[in-house]
């Protein structure tokens, strides 16, 4: 089978998670900003769509070198293998991005490698004329950055985060892969428990039911390489049948979510339902100054409404308080929030074992980490 340089895309600051999943799936793995890169074939190509958390995006590299004019851009994008990937009747739509660079004009950019990308599949289809692009879509990305230029093929189509089990979004939903984020950066493992009590749409409490039954969640979607002409060995069928077979249904797991809006609890159980995972969490209505537990070493895990969000700033000033009052006595729960209130930590009446700067979208967020007494060992 042929092998593919290839790159997971991902938000800035959980590269490190992105280059965890793939090791544990078996790949070495070089680490840059935004990416994580790997060698595959067009079967590990099914096996990451399907299998990675935290990523948004699995693409082929197709080619990188230094274009400092639109003749050199030219050139090199039509001396690159399009024919190897791309089918003559290829629908292979351009985008472009340019940071820093010489050649700033991303829709001359983004023309320039169309044009050489037709040129290129013309002469080795022996074709004049147009190009019928009729078939399969192929999404393109030429990224330009410091003058060097990165041309990749994207195999995902719609996002990683697009799991397919969200039935109803909330007021400000946060994306399924990004949760799945902050649940990897805690200490949680499935045998302890797990609180999110503002959990709005329920994604937080979702994605950690699905890591503790070990699904797999890129299992139930379809990704646009599914119908391109590399993948000629039922490679996704394989893949979805072994994930299949990886899932855990004897767990059960421990998670409760709550929130203060009962609207948001019927939202939130109805992707629970649609994720396969609802007989895994416990749902309540509940506000925050009302949470207790007679459990210990469990995990809060929170994301609760800002600012930014929402537009209330005493409210949600009084919601971080509420949050230090019943959450500082759980000794032995560790606590983490994701807020882009830097003066969170004064309302909640406790400095962080540890903040870490993470993107939720555009928005800097930080996840405020307070960690519980470990447990002692017999």
């Amino acid at each position: 089978m042929k092998t593919y340089q290839l790159m997971a895309s991902c938000a800035s600051g959980i590269e490190a998670l992105v280059k965890n999943e793939l090791k544990a799936l078996g790949y070495d793995c070089q680490v840059e900003n935004g990416r994580v890169r790997f060698e595959g074939t067009p079967q590990d190509i099914a096996r990451t769509n399907i299998q990675l958390r935290t990523a948004d995006r699995v693409k082929i590299i197709v080619g990188e070198f230094e274009a400092k004019t639109f003749e050199a851009l030219f050139d090199q994008v039509k001396a690159l293998n399009w024919s190897d990937l791309l089918p003559f009747d290829a629908n292979f739509p351009v985008s472009g991005k340019s940071v820093k660079s010489q050649l700033h004009s991303v829709p001359t950019c983004q023309k320039m490698v169309k044009k050489a990308i037709v040129d290129h599949l013309k002469e080795a289809y022996f074709r004049r004329g147009q190009l019928p692009e009729t078939g399969a879509r192929y999404p393109i990305e030429v990224s330009i950055h410091k003058d060097q230029a990165l041309l990749t093929l994207d195999t995902t189509g719609d996002s990683l985060f697009k799991r397919g089990y969200r039935q109803v979004k909330g007021g400000a939903p946060l994306k399924e892969n990004f949760a799945a984020s902050l649940v990897k950066l805690t200490t949680w493992f499935p045998d302890r428990p797990l609180v999110d009590p503002t959990c709005g749409s329920g994604t937080i409490a979702i994605e950690a039911a699905l890591i503790g039954m070990n699904i797999a969640p890129g299992i139930h979607r379809h990704f646009v390489c599914e119908d391109w002409d590399i993948f000629r060995d039922q490679e996704f069928d394989k893949e979805r049948a072994a994930a299949k077979a990886a899932i855990d249904h004897d767990i059960q797991l421990d998670i409760q979510a709550s929130d203060i809006d009962h609207r948001m609890v019927e939202i939130a159980k109805a992707n629970a339902q649609a994720a396969g995972v609802d007989h895994q969490i416990t749902f309540k209505q509940m506000q925050v100054a009302d949470f207790t537990t007679n459990k210990d070493f469990g995990i809060m895990i929170s994301n609760p409404p800002y600012g930014e969000r929402l537009n209330d700033e005493d409210s949600v000033h009084q919601l971080y308080q509420e949050m230090g009052e019943v959450f500082r006595p759980l000794e032995t729960w560790s606590k983490y929030i994701l807020t882009s209130d830097l003066a969170f930590e004064d309302y909640y009446g406790d400095k962080a074992t540890k903040k870490r700067k993470l993107y939720n979208g555009a928005l800097r967020t930080d996840f405020f980490q307070f960690w519980g007494k470990k447990k002692k060992a017999h």
